[in-house]
């Protein structure tokens, strides 16, 4: 669970990857700029869009030499190392495969899939030790901000993580879902807690570790769409500490805020879509003014979690063949969470994570076949 250094090992001295992107939405303009700004690591050759003119626009802004309506005619022409999936959810997992059938590795956007089975059956098509990998986007892992509050626990700098709250308060309005696969459990898998807040809770989990038990609610409050439009979880870690986490979008001041109250010093991070060193704040306990904002201040700084930084990192561990950061195992750790807000709530009590296996309903989908 624990992130990388923020501090990019040299890259090996390989040729550049070859990289394609499928999906050519507003998502994939950071994956391509990510790409174009390490041409020692990638070279960006293909991308894959079945809309024509959206996939000529994206060549031309990106300077990528050739397009392709179809997935399976890329892959075939192309032999890509790197596959960049920017597709709605619903079309990951057939994507996933095809690229890792075909021997590329992927660094798929989140959510990496609809259900948990889903995720797992995708991670079951990787190459074993020797590649091809999955990787998620989750990149506010990646941040130093993140690394530095992660160097800081390992250390025992802060103390034990005592009290924690996650919350990512976003306004998406009507005309939002008018997009024909958004607020629909079977295009998009849920709502809010798995396509908006779940970027939040993964670096939750990134900095706290093990769950142990959820209880939430989910609801439909002003939206009119299948899934929910909020959702309200207390989530227990196996460390003793324990978490609010709630997602919305249906908050006009918009905000993304973790605050981890440890033993020696309070950690807070407010942000929307992204963060900087800036945005971290740090509260020494009584005492504990001295050793604790020197060890902050010694820490890792000047990476923010924008996608360039996760890609770096795909990108070198990919060239050195190993397994690329977020693995397809720490993706569902993530999954198994948001699964169990839903699960928590539709069947009204608290739940563990041995209660999501294969026998669950909620396992196969986030809300396990019924209806809000």
């Amino acid at each position: 669970m624990n992130p990388p250094s923020a501090e990019s090992a040299p890259a090996p001295e390989t040729a550049p990857l070859r990289v394609a992107i499928v999906g050519t939405g507003n998502i994939a303009r950071f994956h391509a700029q990510a790409l174009l700004a390490e041409p020692e690591r990638a070279v960006l050759v293909a991308a894959v869009d079945v809309d024509p003119d959206a996939l000529d626009a994206f060549r031309v802004r990106h300077s990528i030499p050739r397009g392709y309506a179809g997935l399976e005619s890329m892959l075939t022409a192309e032999r890509p190392d790197l596959v960049h999936v920017c597709t709605p959810p619903g079309l990951h997992r057939a994507q996933v495969e095809a690229c890792l059938g075909a021997g590329a590795s992927v660094l798929v956007e989140k959510p990496p899939a609809l259900s948990l089975a889903e995720a797992e059956k995708m991670a079951a098509a990787e190459g074993g030790d020797r590649g091809p990998w999955m990787a998620t986007v989750f990149q506010h892992r990646f941040g130093s901000g993140a690394l530095r509050v992660r160097a800081l626990m390992d250390s025992g700098a802060l103390g034990r993580p005592l009290v924690a709250t996650c919350h990512t308060t976003w306004f998406r309005p009507q005309d939002y879902f008018d997009l024909p696969w958004r607020g629909r459990w079977k295009t998009e898998g849920g709502g809010p807690t798995l396509g908006h807040g779940i970027h939040q809770t993964d670096l939750l989990l990134a900095l706290l570790g093990e769950w142990t038990e959820v209880s939430a609610v989910v609801r439909r409050q002003a939206r009119d769409i299948e899934t929910e439009d909020v959702s309200v979880a207390r989530v227990d870690f196996a460390n003793g500490a324990v978490a609010s986490v709630v997602t919305s979008l249906l908050s006009p001041q918009e905000e993304s805020r973790i605050r981890i109250d440890f033993e020696r010093a309070t950690v807070e991070l407010t942000h929307l879509y992204g963060y900087g060193d800036d945005d971290w704040r740090l509260t020494p306990a009584p005492g504990f003014e001295d050793e604790v904002t020197a060890a902050w201040e010694a820490g890792e700084h000047g990476v923010s979690s924008g996608h360039h930084a996760q890609v770096v990192q795909v990108l070198d561990a990919v060239r050195a063949g190993t397994p690329p950061p977020v693995t397809s195992q720490d993706a569902l750790s993530s999954l198994r969470l948001v699964a169990a807000v839903y699960a928590s709530s539709f069947e009204g009590r608290p739940v563990a994570p041995a209660d999501l296996g294969p026998g669950s309903p909620f396992h196969d989908r986030m809300n396990g076949g019924r209806s809000l």
